[in-house]
């Protein structure tokens, strides 16, 4: 994907150890939703893979350094109205953050949806208060769009969320 060594592919049973012990921070954990748990054990880890290492067709790929999952990127393909827009979400193990791993993975991946997929629009809401996945978006080529006031609700507390988004049209005049 760039010269880091670095690469978006789908996930095998043997990255259970490294997404376990990158998992298990509830630096990660505070800014997802409620279905990331906390901790997360080698049991986690394998629970959530064992689906994925036989799609088909992948949704949720291992954010690859050297060979080691260090994170994970995933596309979620909306319904109805909706159904020319996905929504993407991710993690990345805290040793590797600031360092430009995510929103290369963003931009790599929104590149490849665009092209592949008929979709005009996809996006992403992060906490108002996670600058750096807000950073990560806008280094990746997204927009903010606006403010969704206590939207979210984690640990007995309200957060505002972020509504940030690629436009098929924009994106290839990047």
């Amino acid at each position: 994907m760039n010269n880091l060594n670095l690469e978006l592919r789908p996930f095998t049973l043997d990255d259970a150890p490294s997404i376990a012990k990158y998992a298990n921070n509830e630096n990660i954990e505070k800014w997802l939703r409620d279905g990331f748990p906390y901790p997360y054990t080698l049991e986690d880890a394998i629970k959530f893979l064992e689906p994925l290492v036989d799609m088909e067709s992948p949704n949720i790929f291992a954010v690859s350094l050297d060979g080691e999952a260090i994170g994970s990127l995933g596309v979620f393909f909306q319904e109805n109205v909706y159904k020319k827009s996905a929504e993407i979400g991710y993690w990345l193990g805290e040793p590797f953050w600031g360092r430009g791993i995510m929103s290369s993975s963003i931009k790599f991946l929104t590149q490849y949806l665009f092209s592949t997929y008929d979709l005009v629009r996809i996006f992403s809401e992060p906490y108002a208060d996670n600058t750096a996945s807000k950073k990560a978006l806008e280094k990746a080529g997204y927009k903010y769009e606006g403010t969704k006031r206590m939207a979210v609700y984690k640990h007995g507390n309200f957060h505002d969320s972020c509504m940030y988004a690629a436009i098929k049209d924009e994106w290839f005049e990047i």
